[in-house]
């Protein structure tokens, strides 16, 4: 009564075995790992296989031939050539040095060729200035990644320096604008130098 058992548990059943309907377990046959070509055959290719041999030459290839014997072999030659020479003689720059012209104050008003010379010479000033700024800016973040939390100690110098600089800087330059000229710059000197002496006027004025 009842259905029939298998005689092996489902985790105690051996490879490659199956319950039949007699509840006996078969043992089915093992696979081969790579298939037989005879029994098993594939399909055909539907697209043709490519031939990279051609009686025809690939126009490409042509193209590309004519461009290195005629453009650039001869360029290339002629660079090794140009190096070549360059290394026999070879060629040192320096710094430019502008000569001094006078200044603006020196000039009069109808020496427009001066008034220029001054204007220019005012403006390799401003640029030098600034390179500087920019140097001591370098040096002093250079010391402050070097030195890390101890900067604060290690780079009081770099930072007084810096300060200067800035203080220089912003006291000849600053509040110019962008079409800073030299004519406005001594025009803000001037400024600045009568401020200064009244300054000093009321400070003896009030110590007597």
């Amino acid at each position: 009564p009842g259905a029939a058992r298998a005689p092996f548990p489902p985790e105690r059943r051996p490879p490659f075995c199956s319950p039949c309907p007699t509840g006996r377990a078969v043992a089915m046959p093992e696979r081969p790992e790579q298939p037989d070509r005879d029994v098993y055959r594939e399909p055909p290719r539907r697209t043709p296989a490519p031939n990279p041999q051609s009686a025809i030459p690939n126009p490409l290839d042509l193209l590309v031939k004519i461009f290195e014997y005629t453009v650039d072999a001869p360029v290339t030659a002629w660079r090794n050539f140009i190096e070549r020479q360059h290394a026999k003689h070879k060629s040192y720059y320096y710094h430019r040095n502008f000569q001094r012209v006078p200044d603006l104050t020196e000039c009069l008003e109808d020496d427009y060729v001066c008034l220029f010379e001054a204007e220019m010479q005012w403006d390799r000033d401003m640029r030098v200035d600034r390179e500087i700024v920019k140097i001591v800016q370098e040096r002093l973040g250079a010391c402050t990644q070097r030195e890390g939390e101890s900067h604060f100690q290690n780079c009081a110098g770099e930072m007084q320096q810096f300060r200067e600089v800035v203080k220089a800087y912003n006291s000849k330059y600053g509040d110019l604008g962008y079409h800073g000229t030299a004519r406005r710059c001594l025009m803000k000197q001037k400024q600045r130098m009568i401020a200064e002496r009244k300054a000093q006027a009321a400070a003896a004025a009030a110590h007597n």
